[in-house]
């Protein structure tokens, strides 16, 4: 396994970890603090992070990360959306500052390009 595949893990992993965490969170403690309006913010934000910290799972394990050209790029873009367009979610349903969602889009674009790289890596990926 090579340093790329263990980073990749290490990092999906505690995105894993943090997304469930999270998600008993908002389903538990904050169901009674915050609007209706504002817990649907939380759990869209928790949504997508589990949804984004599958991918670069698979590619860490996969070995896809070494041996696309930009499958490591796409992982860490998944990655990255993860802390922006959920992160911003959560602190803007934490707290209710509503200029929080202008960052939202930011980690929106780095899932959209993560998932147009990861094609791109398996359109130029050599097929046996």
């Amino acid at each position: 396994m090579t340093g790329k595949q263990k980073t990749i893990l290490v990092f999906s992993a505690l995105c894993g970890f943090f997304g469930v965490a999270l998600g008993a969170f908002g389903a538990h403690a904050l169901k009674t603090i915050i609007s209706p309006e504002l817990l649907v913010i939380y759990e869209t934000g928790n949504r997508y992070h589990l949804i984004h910290s599958i991918p670069p799972l698979i590619l860490a394990l996969t070995g896809f990360v070494n041996t696309a050209k930009f499958a490591w790029i796409a992982s860490i873009l998944f990655l990255a959306g993860i802390l922006i367009f959920s992160g911003s979610l959560y602190l803007l349903a934490l707290t209710g500052v509503k200029i929080l969602g202008a960052i939202t889009p930011i980690g929106g674009i780095a899932f959209l390009t993560a998932w147009l790289l990861l094609g791109l890596s398996v359109i130029q990926t050599k097929t046996n």
